[in-house]
């Protein structure tokens, strides 16, 4: 017995028997920790938050995965207020774009060396191409043609037979011509200016075009809002209920199906040559869904006018939205450049931007 009257054998387990107490509170602590943890998981069904470049928010909540921060470059254009929208992949290894706000093309090689050159003024171009002919092709709505640019700069002009007609996307088609989208009807132009027109529904508004795995040329209809077709030989057939979309820019996925933006449902869609569709909405809203293509990545990207963002979609429908630096720079077309990575014009930032597609989420 010690002096305190408490047995000796007492005070040697006194210490072990603190531990234990510690151990065992430390233990329920983290299983609290661990149930909350649990909880908040299964609230977010195993989803992790994205943090994105020059961003300190998240900006999306998404699936699981790995994610690396995503690397943008962006080039200033030589002229301000060039608004910069459509671009292309060019014959020469070079991104070629449209500046409306200027009447220009402007040509952006991969190290970020940017020429422009003038056309005709007031045409505002708005659609562009890469012909058969391995010229540009370009819309200028307002003065109601189609214009042919040399890649050495020379111009060449072809008035449309009908008024009014408001050219808009145009595309390289799959027997050598170019094809455009325009009021309420489609148009055709040979490589030497041959012009034909083949009418859709009344009150039709095509506005993006595309080549598709079946030989046809599938278009939007942003003011009936369903898409429609044309093949090579010129017979329009248009396919779903109207008032079904608010689509706009459409691309070939990695699918082989077709995927388009849906501006008025903020939403990207996909929809397979049998009409089986599947909707994929984007996080933010109001963002003004502009241009889509299909990466080298395996996914598809797209361009958020208003939310001033790119935003990436996985066939699985996975989405990442990552903001582009400059504020309020205004993401319009979108495209694959020779150099693998993605090309984007900047409407309102005056600046073209490249990302790196491997530096994104899988």
């Amino acid at each position: 017995m010690s002096a305190a009257g408490t047995p000796a054998n007492a005070q040697k387990r006194r210490p072990a028997s603190l531990k234990k107490r510690i151990l065992t509170a430390l233990a329920v602590v983290l299983a609290v920790i661990a149930i909350i943890a649990g909880s908040i998981a299964i609230e977010l069904r195993s989803h992790v938050v994205v943090w994105q470049q020059a961003s300190w928010w998240p900006t999306h909540i998404l699936p699981a995965g790995f994610v690396t921060p995503l690397h943008m470059t962006e080039y200033p254009l030589p002229t301000a207020g060039a608004g910069a929208t459509s671009i292309v992949r060019g014959p020469d290894g070079a991104l070629w774009f449209t500046e409306p706000g200027a009447d220009k093309i402007g040509r952006i090689t991969t190290s970020g060396v940017v020429t422009e050159f003038l056309i005709p003024a007031g045409s505002q171009p708005g659609g562009l191409a890469v012909g058969a002919d391995g010229n540009l092709w370009f819309t200028a709505p307002p003065l109601n043609l189609i214009g042919r640019l040399t890649p050495a700069g020379a111009v060449t002009e072809f008035p449309l037979p009908i008024l009014d007609s408001l050219p808009g996307s145009i595309v390289a088609g799959p027997d050598g011509n170019l094809w455009f989208t325009e009021v309420i009807r489609i148009g055709r132009i040979t490589p030497s200016g041959v012009i034909s027109n083949f009418p859709v529904s009344a009150g039709a508004g095509p506005n993006g075009i595309v080549v598709a795995p079946d030989g046809n040329l599938w278009f939007t209809d942003s003011d009936v809002g369903r898409l429609g077709y044309v093949t090579p030989a010129g017979a329009v057939t248009e396919v779903g209920d109207a008032r079904q979309f608010g689509p706009g820019a459409i691309t070939v996925g990695p699918d082989h199906a077709l995927w388009f933006v849906d501006t008025t449902h903020n939403r990207i869609v996909r929809m397979t040559l049998r009409g089986a569709i599947t909707e994929f909405g984007v996080p933010s809203s109001g963002s003004v869904l502009t241009g889509i293509t299909a990466g080298p990545d395996g996914a598809l990207w797209f361009t958020e006018l208003f939310s001033n963002n790119i935003g990436r979609l996985t066939t699985n429908g996975h989405v990442t939205e990552y903001p582009v630096p400059t504020p309020n720079s205004g993401p319009a077309g979108i495209t694959v450049g020779p150099d693998g990575n993605l090309w984007f014009t900047e409407a309102s930032g005056d600046k073209i931007g490249r990302i790196v597609p491997g530096e994104a989420a899988h």
